[in-house]
């Protein structure tokens, strides 16, 4: 297979129902990305804006606990189906996003509480419903290509996989002689991630230069603060949108921990995992 084929986009039928052509294009995406490690998939961006993934992105965004929060724009899910109509939103969305004048907004910010009682606050950023669905569209053709790399020990906010799975393992390990468990955090590590390593790390698996380009849009949107200033982001990412832990385009662990230096202590933690 040519190291930087092109993606065929014919799939089923334009009759077919959205939800079924957007998984069969998951599933071949996944299987091309696990058989050729070092392929660049390109004509991407077709099927990002692709009808069914719009409509599949914009289930996926009113599934969503925060559907009813609004962006800077004001717009909530409700508002769209009540107001917009769903269909004539997506035909709108869809073609900003082919004639190239779609442009992210900057996400609101929200102060929230980080929680075990430490006074401290966490910077969430809220995207607009748009910018969400266009993430949540992204997300769905990118997670399966990147989804081929990720290491089986990671579950943290990966597809049909949760956290009792990681104590499972952990409980597996432990009744094989294993009596230290290593809990280590990256302080700030999403106010402080490099965009162009983080857009390298893209590039490795994406050749599409447009949908690289929409990435870098969301990673440059700015936040607005609580205050009403719009403040540039120039390394980071707002929690809370694609890049953040739930939603960003997938980069494996390791690339994190080497970002961090941190990956020497992994290294010494695997190689003396069994302790006496």
């Amino acid at each position: 297979m040519p190291r930087d084929a092109l993606v065929n986009t014919g799939g089923p039928s334009e009759g077919s129902e959205p939800f079924a052509r957007v998984s069969d294009m998951q599933t071949k995406l996944h299987r091309w990305a696990v058989a050729d490690p070092g392929r660049r998939f390109d004509d991407l961006f077709n099927l990002v804006h692709d009808p069914a993934t719009l409509l599949v992105a914009f289930a996926r965004v009113a599934g969503n606990a925060g559907a009813n929060t609004a962006g800077v724009d004001g717009l909530t899910v409700a508002a769209v189906e009540n107001s917009i109509g769903v269909p004539g939103f997506l035909d709108d969305l869809r073609a900003s996003l082919r004639d190239g004048s779609f442009r992210p907004v900057p996400v609101r910010q929200r102060m929230i509480p980080k929680g075990r009682g430490s006074g401290k606050l966490r910077s969430l950023g809220i995207p607009t419903i748009a910018d969400r669905v266009v993430q949540a569209a992204l997300k769905l053709v990118l997670e399966p290509i990147f989804e081929a790399e990720f290491m089986p020990v990671s579950y943290g906010f990966r597809p049909n996989r949760r956290a009792q799975d990681a104590i499972a393992e952990i409980h597996q390990f432990g009744s094989h002689g294993y009596q230290w468990v290593l809990d280590a955090d990256i302080e700030a590590c999403f106010d402080r991630i490099s965009h162009p390593a983080l857009l390298d790390r893209v590039r490795a698996r994406v050749k599409d230069k447009r949908v690289v380009a929409l990435v870098k849009a969301f990673l440059k949107a700015g936040i607005m603060t609580e205050s009403g200033r719009v403040q540039d982001t120039h390394t980071g990412t707002p929690q809370g949108g694609l890049c953040a832990a739930a939603h960003k385009p997938p980069y494996e662990q390791r690339w994190v921990m080497r970002s961090a230096g941190l990956l020497p202590l992994v290294r010494a933690v695997v190689a003396t995992g069994r302790c006496a």
